[in-house]
């Protein structure tokens, strides 16, 4: 059957109680929130990718072993705009949006010059993300909204361009124990310089009483220069250990000029977005305590890579995973001309370069002899080459293919860990999800027919010493005919099934999410 995209989905902004069938754990209380796009169509016009519809927030309170559940559209100045006008007037990545016809000319020439330096949009709708004690709906421009994290209702619209000198910023920080977040963004031709900016969020004090937004706080970590001004890297997120980021400049593109040329053109923001495979992939690695980057140069071949998995540190190295792929043919595959003809789908799916999950280790020394293979651990098949310059080949390790979406338990972030959790993405709709052992490289699975599962998110028991000790929880659209959509909960250890969680509601196919423990 597939699942429908470019269908507009319906919100439930009033808690609808879910039925559970099976058991949920006394200590699983609190409430997961997850975010993507919902509304395709807007009067007479409809967006062209999937990443481009409407934010569509929706959440599972479970208490005392019952599930209540709600979903609200964001409604930011994008929404707003758009239902005042009854047509689509904000622009999105894959999205051109004109001026009405109607408009006199001189309206025209004005918003036409106000695209050459984009004022991007606040349809957040990639994930949902924690500053301070607030939570914010987000997607990779400047604007981020925050948002009651219990009723979904849309509050204050916050421009990191206030704060810090940044244009886009990524959708998935890192959070330490303490509560402080770190992000990076990218800051585009500030004072003929073009940079990527790595930025910490002090945790709110215990009074909570800190005027919000909390990114008034925020402390510049360290840039680190473009390789080219006018071409920055484009990257969905980066890696952190006790003592270092990890990013990846990759040879994805965006290219500043033909970006603020796109509107004149006729063309979208993601014509911009070139992959250049004969170029190199740049890996940086910074020193959290000096805010420097160390002195070994690392590179490896042309790759692309959205999410990072995990990083830790062992016996003189920087071990990070990350889900890679060949080329950029993902984006492409969401247009949702394509996902609604079917022929077409099948065809990009043949083309897809399917993601591998990759490890990569960074030995933190130079030190030896050329053509020599400086990774020191016996327990993987990846190698970091020292070629002339003192730069250092890395090739990887494959750990699995064909999935995305990755989740750990978050309380083994940037330490050595052994399991994740991910989405099986063989094409666009992922039938199942599995449990990833990258010692031992087993895998558990989970499926259903006609199912489709979301990012799975592993929620750690209190108390818990073994790092499987938990539950994972996935949305699931369930298109078996008379069958409701639900919220699935699987043993973190065995990966069996304890609940489905069953919702009178048709649920979206969504991003990222983000678990709020009750405890929080």
């Amino acid at each position: 059957m597939g699942y429908e995209y470019g269908k507009n989905r319906t919100e439930h902004p009033e808690p609808l109680k879910a039925e559970v069938k099976g058991s949920l754990p006394d200590w699983l209380q609190g409430t997961l929130i997850r975010n993507g796009p919902g509304l395709f169509s807007v009067g007479e016009t409809s967006y062209n990718h999937w990443f481009d519809g409407m934010a569509l927030m929706h959440s599972f309170t479970i208490k005392n072993g019952e599930v209540t559940y709600r979903s609200r559209f964001l409604r930011g100045d994008t929404y707003n705009s758009n239902m005042q006008a009854n047509r689509i007037v904000v622009s999105e990545m894959g999205t051109m949006a004109y001026p009405d016809p109607s408009k006199n000319i001189f309206s025209k020439v004005i918003t036409f010059l106000n695209h050459t330096v984009p004022d991007f949009t606040d349809n957040c709708a990639g994930n949902i993300i924690k500053y301070g004690n607030d939570y914010y709906a987000t997607s990779e421009t400047n604007y981020i909204r925050k948002i009651d994290p219990m009723t979904l209702e849309t509050q204050d619209k916050v421009d990191y361009q206030k704060y810090l000198a940044v244009n886009l910023v990524t959708s998935h920080p890192h959070y330490d124990k303490e509560g402080s977040s770190y992000n990076m963004g990218t800051s585009i031709a500030d004072k003929g310089k073009t940079k990527y900016v790595l930025f910490k969020v002090p945790a709110a004090g215990r009074s909570g009483s800190e005027a919000s937004p909390a990114l008034k706080n925020v402390e510049t970590i360290c840039t680190v220069p473009c390789r080219t001004l006018l071409t920055p890297s484009y990257y969905h997120s980066f890696g952190m250990t006790d003592n270092y980021f990890i990013f990846i400049e990759q040879p994805l593109k965006l290219d500043i000029l033909k970006m603020a040329t796109a509107y004149l053109r006729g063309v979208n923001w993601a014509s911009c977005l070139k992959f250049h495979p004969e170029d190199d992939t740049l890996i940086h690695l910074i020193d959290r305590k000096t805010k420097k980057e160390v002195a070994v140069k690392y590179f490896t071949g042309a790759t692309v890579i959205y999410h990072h998995v995990n990083a830790f540190e062992e016996d003189g190295h920087v071990v990070f995973d990350v889900i890679a792929y060949e080329d950029n043919s993902l984006y492409d595959m969401f247009y949702l001309d394509k996902l609604k003809d079917k022929e077409a789908k099948e065809a990009a799916n043949k083309k897809f370069s399917k993601p591998k999950c990759k490890r990569f280790v960074l030995p933190l020394t130079d030190k030896g002899e050329m053509g020599e293979d400086l990774v020191k651990l016996k327990y993987t098949k990846a190698s970091a080459v020292k070629e002339k310059e003192g730069k250092l080949l890395c090739q990887p390790e494959v750990l699995t293919e064909g999935v995305e979406l990755p989740r750990i338990n978050y309380n083994y972030n940037g330490q050595k860990y052994r399991y994740v959790y991910l989405t099986v993405a063989e094409t666009t709709e992922s039938t199942s999800i599995t449990k990833l052992d990258v010692e031992t490289k087993q895998q558990l699975e989970w499926t259903a027919e006609n199912c489709y599962p979301s990012e799975p998110v592993f929620i750690t028991r209190p108390g818990a010493t073994e790092e499987d000790d938990g539950v994972i929880l996935t949305s699931v659209i369930n298109s078996n005919p008379g069958q409701s959509d639900f919220l699935l909960v699987l043993d973190g250890k065995s990966f069996k099934e304890l609940a489905r969680v069953h919702v009178e509601a048709e649920l979206h196919l969504d991003m990222h999410g983000f678990f709020i423990s009750q405890s929080d």
